[in-house]
């Protein structure tokens, strides 16, 4: 029996069972929008939504621009009878790739699980991505353990990367997500990294130092302080051969800076077992998800003639400030951080736009409202700003963990400028729990004092839900 705590449960399952409808549509939508050109924000603030891992300050490269658009189902609605998850199978590889896939599979099932079919749409930014480009490092660095190589021929790299897809994808993976991690066959060949060889590699760097620093990454510390990144950066520009910072040169010793990021990535693979492989690189890459808003935030212009002069609760300005963040929140799930960001750019952006009054105050506007919502309720999930994973199993299904459950206001920034956020500033911490019960604004939410009771009355109906779907939130 499965132990479920946090009122959140009931109603988020609702949630599950009506995603579980849109797996098609968000294959489909992917495919359909890789060769589309990112949207450009009016914001002064895009750089902010820039997919995370673009340039040499991330190890993984994101597109948010490719996932799909999610809207509530028009009402009646009501669950599908059987939502059904793929079946696994044994994949059909090209027969070129000599790489023992065995050896890796504990990488190569969670990436599987992580890139799940009905959700690596909406996990992709947080919990897919991060962890397919991770196999494709590890793999890079221990395809052959008794070649010199850290890097991969292009030939051998396209069969190579095409039987990781298919792997896969035979264990209920999305197949879309090379295109929607904007990763190739190329992330696993050195590219013009001029060092390819550990020998190479270890007579330029001094690979105790790096392997000092990565072996175990302190996530707690990691993001603000860069030891591990800041001694990946120091080889890579080493190996690359320009002794240059960040931000310096020309596009061309950016280029080989980043190939010879990989370069180090697959040394580091190469040296450490998988799994602290593997947990470093997630924690790398969760340090840089963590600092941008991966929702497309378009200029808020309704939100702003709404709200412009209000100074005490307003239907007009709360019920505009709502229709506008609920067209933005179904984009993907987002971590607790994320949250924070993006509220702070939104809030930028009104603030630019003259509504100096904190509305989201007035409007009553948490945390969680920036995250997918379940559907019929205003209850919303933020995903930890730590590496997590979906877990599959046979018995329960899928299952992943919420933060911050609780109704945590959503910070109103001080200036219209982004400059002074920052999440490693020592005073910087997550807004306070509200110490009183908050009046629910007119034309923001229609919750009250009775959702207790509409929760009790789910508990029976959420019973049976489990029984058929097999799907589960933890919290």
């Amino acid at each position: 029996m499965v132990k479920f705590s946090g009122c959140l449960v009931h109603p988020f399952l609702l949630f599950i069972i009506w995603l579980s409808s849109f797996q098609d549509v968000a294959a489909a939508s992917a495919q359909s929008k890789v060769h589309e050109k990112q949207h450009t924000s009016k914001s002064t603030t895009a750089e902010l939504a820039n997919p995370p891992g673009i340039g040499v300050s991330g190890p993984i490269q994101v597109s948010p621009s490719v996932i799909p658009k999610y809207t509530s189902p028009p009402l009646p609605w009501t669950p599908p009878m059987y939502p059904t998850f793929p079946d696994t199978y044994q994949p059909k590889l090209t027969g070129k790739c000599t790489a023992d896939f065995q050896t890796l599979s504990t990488v190569i099932d969670t990436a599987a699980s992580d890139c799940s079919q009905p959700f690596a749409a909406l996990v992709g930014n947080v919990i897919c991505c991060p962890q397919f480009v991770s196999l494709l490092h590890i793999f890079q660095g221990q395809h052959d353990v008794k070649s010199d190589k850290l890097v991969l021929p292009d030939a051998v790299a396209a069969d190579c990367f095409s039987d990781i897809v298919s792997i896969l994808v035979s264990k209920r993976a999305n197949m879309t997500i090379p295109a929607l991690c904007s990763v190739t066959s190329s992330n696993l060949t050195g590219g013009s990294c001029p060092v390819q060889d550990v020998a190479a590699f270890e007579k330029a760097v001094n690979s105790s130092k790096l392997l000092d620093a990565c072996r175990t990454v302190d996530p707690l510390k990691e993001c603000c302080r860069l030891v591990c990144q800041g001694a990946i950066m120091e080889a890579s520009l080493i190996i690359s051969g320009h002794q240059t910072t960040v931000g310096e040169g020309s596009n061309n010793n950016v280029n080989a800076l980043n190939d010879c990021k990989n370069v180090v990535f697959s040394y580091i693979a190469r040296k450490l077992p998988a799994d602290k492989a593997n947990t470093a690189f997630r924690i790398l890459s969760s340090c840089k998800v963590n600092k941008a808003c991966p929702l497309e935030i378009k200029e808020p212009t309704e939100v702003i003639k709404a709200c412009r002069n209000v100074a005490a609760p307003s239907p007009s300005c709360c019920s505009s400030l709502n229709a506008y963040i609920s067209g933005i929140r179904n984009q993907m799930l987002i971590t607790n951080k994320q949250a924070i960001v993006c509220a702070t750019v939104m809030g930028s952006m009104l603030r630019k736009g003259g509504v100096m009054t904190n509305i989201y105050e007035l409007c009553d506007v948490d945390l969680k409202d920036f995250s997918v919502q379940a559907y019929g309720m205003q209850q919303g999930c933020l995903l930890r700003s730590y590496p997590a994973d979906l877990i599959f199993d046979n018995t329960t299904g899928y299952s992943f963990t919420c933060d911050l459950t609780d109704n945590i206001a959503a910070p109103w920034p001080s200036s219209s400028s982004m400059s002074s956020l920052s999440l490693c500033a020592p005073e910087m911490s997550l807004p306070a729990l509200p110490t009183s019960q908050t009046l629910r604004n007119h034309g923001f939410r229609g919750g009250g004092g009775g959702g207790g009771g509409a929760f009790g009355g789910l508990r029976l109906i959420i019973i049976l839900v489990i029984m058929l779907y097999g799907v589960v939130v933890r919290h």
